[in-house]
């Protein structure tokens, strides 16, 4: 470890990580592919706005280890959009993801995100405008429906908006997404799950390459909806108990699970050359706080990066200090 990047799968949106914001940047993401050779990433979601106007070489950093890559984009403008769609193909992104799901009041504000589900024939025309300037897929990330959206033939007709415009690729969050009332927090846990209505739309749509997200924590889970639906993507349990990617992996394609240890031991070089950039320790640290979940040590070894990796000389040296706690037979005390 590393190893180098597996070949294209034939089924490649088969295992993602959802792109989640704050947790998905690159360091996590380059630890997510310690753990997983298979699944498809995607980034933190940026704006249109933001790479049009912005510092795009930072936005978009990121390295060929990642692969493959999806961006997110979050926005409204056609033309926007295809412009930012463009820088991400240029740096070598294999997709570009349209959010039509985040109910955060700054996302509806900007009006993008989950509030678009009101809006499919808007959506349809940035979907047009960013295929017309990328050769690499386009593919939207939504929910089941927001507010009083309760009737399915709202979520068809979304779709089959999406298909005219060429989609050939959706990621449905299970759960309907508040507008109004409830915090981003809440929209991932209030709603109900209704994994039935993403199964009746693979039902209805066969031909529509179709991922399910939302509340899927367990190998069992994930192999369960892949009775159903093409694609699974794993969002906070790959985050919180990292390790799920590993187990994920062995069920769908027989990759034995590295050692944990072995895990952070690979990470070690790519931290060391981030510290030459003057990269914080810290924000890698805080990635992997979860790897041991529910092993002993593991709340010893969350203490130490904790509390010592915020000091300005921390690096290795830290995560080899929180290695040794679970190894040590009182480190869960």
């Amino acid at each position: 470890m590393p190893s180098p990047n597996t070949p294209p799968s034939p089924q490649p949106w088969r295992l993602s990580v959802a792109p989640m914001m704050d947790w998905t940047d690159r360091h996590c993401r380059y630890f997510h592919r310690l753990l997983s050779p298979h699944a498809r990433l995607y980034t933190e979601m940026v704006t249109s706005a933001a790479l049009t106007h912005g510092h795009r070489t930072h936005l978009l950093e990121h390295c060929d280890f990642e692969q493959p890559l999806a961006l997110q984009l979050g926005g409204s403008d056609p033309a926007e959009l295809a412009r930012a769609a463009r820088y991400g193909a240029d740096a070598g992104y294999v997709e570009i993801n349209l959010n039509v799901g985040c109910p955060s009041d700054r996302v509806q504000s900007g009006r993008f995100g989950a509030c678009l589900m009101r809006e499919p024939a808007l959506v349809a025309d940035c979907v047009r405008a960013m295929r017309d300037a990328v050769a690499v897929p386009v593919t939207v990330k939504c929910r089941i429906g927001v507010d009083d959206q309760d009737d399915y033939a709202d979520l068809q007709h979304f779709t089959e908006r999406m298909i005219g415009a060429g989609v050939e690729t959706l990621v449905v969050h299970a759960r309907k997404a508040w507008l109004q009332g409830l915090s981003p927090k809440e929209n991932r846990e209030v709603p109900p799950l209704n994994y039935e209505r993403v199964y009746q739309l693979k039902k209805d749509f066969p031909d529509l390459c179709v991922v399910i997200n939302g509340g899927i924590t367990t190998v069992d889970a994930v192999v369960e909806h892949l009775r159903h639906v093409d694609g699974v993507m794993l969002g906070r349990a790959a985050y919180h108990d990292p390790y799920v990617l590993a187990r994920v992996e062995e069920a769908l394609y027989g990759v034995a699970p590295p050692p944990r240890d072995a895990v952070l031991r690979a990470l070690i070089p790519y931290i060391e050359t981030e510290r030459t950039r003057d990269t914080a320790f810290k924000h890698i640290a805080r990635h992997i706080l979860g790897l041991y979940q529910g092993l002993p040590g593991a709340r010893a070894f969350r203490r130490v990066l904790s509390e010592r990796s915020h000091r300005a000389d921390a690096g290795v040296d830290v995560l080899l200090a929180a290695m040794d706690m679970t190894h040590a037979p009182l480190a869960a005390a």
